[in-house]
């Protein structure tokens, strides 16, 4: 089996009618011989910010000389992102061996996992084989019914922002979405949560009372900005100070307030983490796609603000980075988002909007997105393909303009891909 066989034969098991629960991934690991037993993991779920948190915590893991297993999803540009030690991506070989040893395990069971099982199993194989110290797992969907949340007591949970998303599985309502995520809380675990959601916070501290489980709401107090640009910002998170996080977009500031004040949680149970491995670990973050600069003349950013509160929050950030102006978006949305609310924070900095039909069989025509724009009065045209978008928004912007692409993660490595091959 070649590495691309083996990406192909996960892709080919999706949910399709299978029931959600955690019964399938816990035989699968059991014929494996449960590799997630005895692991030490940190365990991260929320509506927005999990991966740029995931990779904070992963990161300074790494500078205070652990070795860490990283899995998180979707992926930009190769599968292999999606499952990392100490940085690097599984390799196609060893892709390619896992998924053979797995995939007997897998086929003599009554009902076959589905695609996020597989990769879990192979996330947790693979981490057991590189005899990781810890690993850093980012929950796919929810949380309580999640393939990950088949691992024990985790050093910490960690829930990152909460908005509306997946409200057909989770919702409908804040408090329903919220007790899906809290589903990562275990008794007597330790758990810290962003807050600043009244409706899920008290989910939340209800499901720590009744579980036994230590709840710590992340102080953003102790956060002082000091600056910010497109190579990332510098900030205080009291007692540490003049942090420099090298990602752009302000929300990334309250993501490593997150990342930190987990882990310090992980100091307190006598894992060795000190100020300069903060320090140099928030230095050394690299996480593709979430305000990313992919070009400067004219200035370019990627962005992965899928659902309502990402647009928010990547709005503010453009307010921020660029008082006064307007943007060029390069926009695509699922149809199942909210995305009437998505509009409405885009419509008041968009200068025109061209828009795509991400890759995915929930998406929006692009068709359809071009005409809620021009309800809106924003001037808009439909792009057959990512090349085409790419290099349309460039020309309307100018040299000195701004574009920003956005929308869906299902984008992302196709308008990388495009804009990597323009001449500079």
């Amino acid at each position: 089996m070649t590495g691309q066989e083996a990406v192909d034969y996960i892709h080919s098991h999706q949910w399709k009618h299978r029931a959600p629960g955690l019964d399938r991934i816990r035989t699968l690991l059991c014929a494996l011989g449960n590799p997630q037993a005895d692991r030490k993991f940190v365990h991260v779920a929320g509506t927005n910010g999990k991966g740029s948190t995931c990779a904070c915590i992963a990161a300074v893991l790494r500078a205070a000389g652990y070795r860490v297993g990283l899995n998180t999803s979707p992926y930009l540009m190769t599968f292999h992102e999606r499952i990392r030690v100490d940085g690097e991506m599984i390799s196609e070989d060893e892709l390619a061996a896992l998924v053979e040893e797995i995939r007997p395990a897998a086929e003599a069971m009554e009902e076959h996992p589905t695609e996020f099982e597989l990769i879990t199993a192979l996330a947790l194989l693979y981490f057991r084989r590189k005899n990781c110290d810890i690993s850093v797992l980012e929950v796919g969907l929810g949380g309580a019914l999640d393939a990950s949340n088949v691992i024990g007591v985790p050093e910490a949970a960690v829930i990152t922002a909460m908005g509306m998303d997946h409200v057909a599985l989770l919702g409908p309502t804040q408090a329903d979405v919220a007790a899906a995520k809290a589903g990562i809380i275990k008794p007597g675990g330790d758990v810290v949560s962003y807050g600043g959601c009244p409706e899920a916070d008290e989910v939340f501290r209800r499901v720590c009372r009744e579980r036994g489980a230590c709840l710590v709401e992340v102080d953003f107090s102790r956060l002082r900005p000091r600056s910010a640009g497109l190579d990332g910002a510098r900030f205080d998170f009291l007692p540490y100070e003049d942090l420099y996080l090298p990602l752009a977009g302000g929300y990334q500031l309250k993501n490593a307030a997150a990342a930190i004040t987990a882990l310090e949680i992980l100091r307190k149970k006598g894992w060795r983490i000190s100020g300069e491995a903060i320090r140099r670990g928030l230095a050394a973050v690299r996480w593709p796609g979430r305000f990313e600069v992919l070009r400067r003349d004219p200035v370019f950013l990627l962005d992965g603000a899928h659902n309502a509160h990402g647009m928010t929050a990547a709005a503010e950030s453009l307010r921020a980075l660029f008082p006064g102006r307007k943007a060029v978006f390069l926009l695509g949305v699922l149809a199942d988002k909210d995305v009437s609310a998505m509009l409405d924070c885009l419509t008041p900095l968009a200068e025109r909007v061209f828009t795509l039909r991400p890759e995915s069989p929930r998406a929006m025509e692009a068709e359809t997105l071009a005409d809620l724009l021009e309800e809106r009065g924003v001037p808009s045209q439909v792009c057959g393909t990512a090349g085409e978008g790419v290099r349309s928004a460039l020309e309307a912007a100018g040299r000195s303009g701004i574009v920003c692409a956005l929308g869906s993660l299902y984008l992302s490595g196709d308008i990388r891909r495009a804009v990597e091959t323009l001449p500079q």
